[in-house]
């Protein structure tokens, strides 16, 4: 899958932002909404001079919900980029080096760091281990979801851990080959790319015509 996709859309250097600190935010705002959406409060963020970790600390929650409208659920997500800024000042002396440094040593104690922290679920906090903070962290979004059930290679009742162990098996002479900085590489395009066949072909509705993954069931009973 990964071949056929790259094969057809390319590189695609995600994520778009500017700083690993804006992917943290974006990683929290995108959760139940567009990212159209989530671009709208972040241009509300810059605007204001408040898209960094300082400005963060410093605004009072009330104005950051209306900074972040755009993206929803405004009370809940402000208050968990508040609880993310605390976390760093608390473990790492509100540096994001530092926490970049931390999990690139020992990535699942800093996901589990980041899960016990308030609005932080596991495609979220896999989002900033891989995307914000360079660690091969495999992202099980709806999209990749699709795709598995659709190709019938995970039950359709598959929870995250399952579909996320799939996608690192596929992986697996990769991640024994090669050093995490590459691995982290391919995780990162491996999910941009899901994203991009995601919004193209296989959204709520799978639109196959033209896909590069489609396969015939009479040719090839298993897609795999």
């Amino acid at each position: 899958m990964y071949n056929h996709l790259v094969e057809r859309f390319g590189p695609q250097q995600w994520w778009p932002a500017k700083t690993p600190f804006e992917v943290v935010i974006g990683a929290y705002l995108t959760q139940n909404t567009a990212w159209k959406s989530v671009e709208r409060s972040i241009a509300n963020l810059e605007a204001r001079g408040v898209l960094s970790i300082d400005g963060l600390r410093a605004i009072p929650e009330p104005d950051l919900r209306d900074l972040i409208r755009p993206s929803g659920f405004m009370q809940r997500k402000a208050a968990a980029l508040k609880a993310f800024v605390t976390f760093l000042d608390t473990h790492h002396s509100g540096q994001m080096d530092g926490l970049r440094h931390a999990a690139l040593d020992n990535p699942h104690a800093v996901r589990e760091q980041l899960l016990a922290l308030l609005g932080v679920g596991p495609e979220t906090a896999d989002a900033i281990l891989l995307y914000a903070l360079d660690a091969p962290a495999m992202v099980v979004d709806e999209y990749l979801r699709r795709v598995v059930i659709r190709h019938r290679l995970a039950p359709e009742n598959a929870k995250y851990a399952a579909i996320q162990s799939l996608a690192e098996q596929a992986f697996a002479p990769d991640r024994a080959a090669e050093n995490p900085a590459d691995l982290a590489r391919h995780y990162n395009e491996f999910h941009a790319l899901i994203v991009q066949i995601g919004k193209s072909h296989c959204g709520r509705v799978a639109r196959c015509e033209g896909c590069p993954l489609q396969w015939d069931p009479h040719k090839n009973p298993s897609p795999a």
